[in-house]
């Protein structure tokens, strides 16, 4: 791809009914915008997408997915295991090349305003794009979920959105919109389905609780296993080999053994250990079709007709 290049990753709160994702991405379909993976996942709930292009066309196509998904997403009945606030719940630009980080803040707080203009439904700034330093980190923003902050906005001022409101969207919620460096989706499957062992190898392992820099973490029951949900903020900091190595020991600890893991989304080729234990584990891990400079030379097609 010639000239700047920013990456996207909107999560949806929808991962059961194919049909109305792959709505939601076709809506996304934008000229200068590449589709490079897409996946869903029934137990969370949730389908997470990227795509890169050009800065302004990216930015119209999170938009526009965010409609569709305000559109098709009720999360009044939505339920699953993976936290959410919103329809299209977190809408995040990452830079890729001859792009800064700062100027993904202002293709953030862009895309927000589009947002709430045209669909009614509210936004979080959260990371870099935080105009709060209590919104900085994106499970403060989701505290309690959809169905606590729906009530919350309406007696707490310091609950309510960054544009619009106060009161949240009825059934497509609130969406955080942000911009951060490149994140690693890191998640691990135990031996048992022991979820009690699992949320206390995340709170021992997260940073805010005094764990591994860099490493945000949630224990959850997910295909009838317990699973260690991991999301690195930057892989430089932590690499992915010595979250696995301190997982690994605490697992032991507490009588349980790691039996696979999986990435979700794209990984930068700068993050992949080729002789890591933790990649070994890797369930169905294709470079071509994972790691994010390959798939930027290569994409997929857009869903629907041509």
């Amino acid at each position: 791809m010639k000239g700047a290049v920013v990456e996207c990753v909107p999560n949806f709160s929808e991962g059961r009914d194919a049909r109305r994702v792959e709505a939601i991405i076709a809506a996304m379909r934008v000229d200068g915008v590449h589709l490079l993976d897409w996946s869903m996942d029934a137990d969370h709930n949730r389908s997470v997408v990227t795509i890169a292009g050009a800065p302004a066309a990216v930015v119209e196509s999170a938009v526009r997915g965010a409609g569709k998904a305000a559109e098709l997403i009720n999360l009044t009945t939505q339920e699953g295991v993976h936290p959410r606030i919103g329809a299209a719940d977190v809408i995040p630009f990452v830079p890729v090349s001859g792009i800064k980080l700062e100027q993904c803040v202002l293709l953030a707080r862009q895309a927000g305003a589009e947002i709430w203009q045209r669909f009614g439904v509210p936004v979080y700034f959260y990371e870099a794009a935080a105009s709060r330093p209590d919104r900085v980190n994106l499970e403060d923003v989701r505290r309690g979920q959809f169905e606590e902050l729906r009530d919350a906005v309406r007696k707490e001022v310091a609950r309510r959105p960054d544009l619009g409101g106060p009161s949240l969207h009825p059934t497509a919620g609130a969406c955080a919109v942000g911009a951060r460096k490149f994140l690693v989706e890191y998640n691990v499957y135990f031996d048992s389905s022991d979820l009690a062992v699992v949320r206390a190898i995340a709170r021992e392992v997260r940073a805010s609780a005094g764990g591994l820099k860099s490493v945000k973490a949630m224990g959850l029951l997910s295909h009838g296993r317990a699973q260690l949900s991991l999301s690195i903020t930057d892989f430089e900091a932590t690499p992915v080999s010595k979250v696995y190595t301190a997982v690994s020991r605490l697992a032991e600890h507490h009588k349980a053994a790691l039996v696979e893991g999986e990435v979700i989304g794209l990984v930068p080729e700068a993050a992949c250990e080729r002789e890591g234990e933790w990649m070994r584990q890797l369930v169905g891990f294709d470079p071509e079709m994972k790691v994010l400079e390959r798939r930027l030379e290569a994409p997929l097609q857009w869903p629907g007709p041509a």
